[in-house]
């Protein structure tokens, strides 16, 4: 288990800085736009993306071909 946690982290962390890598200019663009939202903004994203990680995970384990 802590395996496959430490495996997604480090997955994460690769995809994150595919953004900054690729195109520095347009992430710090993103992240100006990101700093202006207010909280209520930022709250409402980060439960969209919990809920798409939930979803997701939730397809793969459960409806996976066999």
């Amino acid at each position: 288990m802590w395996r496959d946690l430490v495996l997604a982290l480090a997955l994460l962390l690769v995809l994150e800085g595919l953004l900054p890598f690729i195109n520095p200019a347009g992430f710090r663009q993103a992240m100006q736009m990101i700093g202006k939202m207010n909280d209520k903004q930022l709250r409402t994203g980060g439960f969209v993306s919990m809920l798409a990680g939930v979803l997701l995970m939730y397809l793969i384990n459960n409806l996976s071909v066999q």
